[in-house]
C-alpha cells in the first residue's frame, strides 16, 4: 500500500512551467484542481499563501442548501448536494455531511412573500422545499420561539458539512492524480508570458502556466493589482461562535430571514451559529479576521430570542472571517477582460464554499474543453464595464 501524501508542504518541488497555475488553495481552488485530474492531463499546480483551510474555506459554518431564490443558484446547488451525497466515498474522507435540512422562518410580510416565490420556483425545477405554518416549524425544532412566525419554508435535503475534511478530501485525491499542491507559498506578482502568464512567488521562485486561476476569493485584489486590474469585490468580516456540546436536539439549520441570524447543531453536538453585526467596523478593503464582543452581544440577543433554551449555553469559541462580496451577489468567475489567461473565481458573497463542488467541475470542464456552463455568462468579469448591474438574488443570508 502506497503511504497517504501529504496535504501540500512548503517543501513540495515546483516545475518551471505548467498548464494551469491555481493561485489559492481553498475548497474552489481545490474543487478545480481535482475535477482538472479527472477530466484531463493537464499539468496542475496549486499555490497556497498559508496552510490549507487558513482563509475563508476553513472559517464558514458549513452550510448548504438549495433554497434559493434565483432558478441559476438553485439548480447549482441541487448539483452540489448531490456532488456532497457521494463526496465521502469518491475522496476517502468523512465530512461529516448531515442532511437535517434548512429551515427558514419569516417574521415580516416581505419575508413571508419570499418564502412563497421561493417555494414556487423550486416546485417548478423539482427542488423539494415546503413551505409550513409557525406551528409546523415548532414541530420540527421543538424548542422554537414561534411568536411572531409568520411562515416557514423547509427543504430537507439541505444539510451541513465539516469545512477541514472537505477542503483535505479535495487535497490529498488531486495530489494523488499528479497535482502539486505548495503551501507557505504566496503568488505575489503576474505578468504577461507570451500566450500565458508568468508568476513571481514570495519564495524567489518563479512559475509558468498557459493559465492562471484567481481563487484567492477575499484576497484577489492582491494579484489583480499587480496586472492593473481592479474588480468591483470587496471583503467583508463575518463572524460565527460555536459552543459547548449537547445532546443532539436540532436537526435543521435554522435561519431568521429577518436578522440574518443562522445556527445549527453539529454531529458533535456544538451549536454553531453566526450573524452579520449591522454597522460593524468592516471598511471592505482588507481582510479583517478579529473576533468582537459586540457580534457576541449582538448574536446572544437573537439567538436566545428565537430559541430561549440557549440562554445559559457556554461559547468555547469565536472567528472571522471574510465574505467576499460583488456589488450585485453575483460570482465573479471567467476570463479577465483583456487577459484571458487569467481566470477569476471570486465573488461569491460569502456561499462559495457550498457551490465549490459544483463549480469547480464546471471550471475544469471550461478549462479543459471549453465547455461553458449558462452560469459562466452570468458571472463573466466583463459584465462590470457598463456600470449597473442586474440583482437576482436576494436570498443572501449572514
Amino acid at each position: 500500500m502506497s503511504p497517504r501524501p501529504t496535504l501540500g508542504s512548503r517543501g513540495v518541488a515546483l516545475p518551471a512551467a505548467c498548464d494551469v497555475a491555481i493561485v489559492g488553495g481553498g475548497v474552489m481552488g481545490l474543487a478545480t484542481a481535482y475535477h482538472l485530474s479527472q477530466v484531463s492531463r493537464l499539468r496542475v499546480v496549486v499555490l497556497e499563501r498559508s496552510y490549507l483551510v487558513s482563509g475563508a474555506s476553513g472559517r464558514n459554518g458549513g452550510g448548504v442548501r438549495m433554497q434559493w431564490g434565483d432558478e441559476g443558484n438553485v439548480r447549482i446547488m441541487m448539483e452540489s448536494i448531490e456532488i456532497c451525497r457521494g463526496l465521502t466515498q469518491e475522496l476517502g474522507i468523512n465530512l461529516w455531511f448531515r442532511q437535517g435540512g434548512y429551515l427558514f422562518v419569516a417574521r415580516t410580510e416581505a419575508g413571508e412573500a419570499r418564502l412563497i416565490r421561493n417555494a414556487e420556483l423550486h416546485r417548478a425545477i423539482g427542488a423539494p422545499t415546503r413551505l409550513m405554518s409557525a406551528e409546523e416549524a415548532r414541530e420540527l425544532v421543538p424548542d422554537l420561539e414561534v411568536s411572531g412566525i409568520r411562515l416557514a419554508a423547509f427543504n430537507a435535503e439541505d444539510g451541513v458539512v465539516f469545512p477541514w475534511p472537505f477542503v483535505w478530501g479535495y487535497a490529498g485525491q488531486a495530489i494523488r492524480r499528479g497535482v502539486v499542491v505548495r503551501t507557505h507559498t504566496a503568488a505575489i506578482a503576474a505578468e504577461p508570458d507570451g500566450s500565458g502568464m508568468r508568476l513571481r512567488l514570495s519564495t524567489g521562485e518563479h512559475l509558468r502556466a498557459q493559465i492562471v486561476v484567481n481563487a484567492t476569493g477575499a484576497w484577489s485584489h492582491d494579484l489583480n493589482r499587480s496586472l492593473g486590474i481592479a474588480l468591483p469585490n470587496r471583503p467583508h468580516r463575518h463572524e460565527i461562535l460555536s459552543t459547548e456540546p449537547l445532546k443532539p436536539f436540532l436537526n435543521p439549520l435554522v435561519v431568521d430571514l429577518q436578522s440574518g441570524l443562522y445556527f445549527s447543531q453539529s454531529t458533535r453536538g456544538e451549536v454553531v451559529a453566526g450573524i452579520t453585526v449591522p454597522g460593524g467596523h468592516d471598511d471592505g478593503t482588507v481582510v479583517d479576521q478579529r473576533s468582537s464582543l459586540r457580534f457576541l452581544a449582538h448574536l446572544g440577543a437573537n439567538l436566545v430570542a428565537l430559541m430561549p433554551r440557549l440562554g445559559a449555553l457556554k461559547v468555547l469559541r469565536q472567528w472571522a472571517g471574510p465574505y467576499d462580496v460583488s456589488p450585485d451577489g453575483e460570482a465573479i468567475v471567467g476570463p479577465t477582460p483583456g487577459i484571458p489567461a487569467l481566470l477569476q473565481v471570486c465573488g461569491f458573497t460569502g456561499h462559495g464554499f457550498m457551490m465549490a463542488p459544483a463549480v469547480g467541475r464546471i471550471l475544469a470542464n471550461y478549462i479543459a474543453h471549453q465547455q461553458r456552463h449558462p452560469m459562466l455568462e452570468r458571472w463573466d468579469p466583463a459584465r462590470f464595464a457598463g456600470g449597473a448591474t442586474l440583482r437576482r438574488e436576494d436570498m443572501i443570508i449572514g
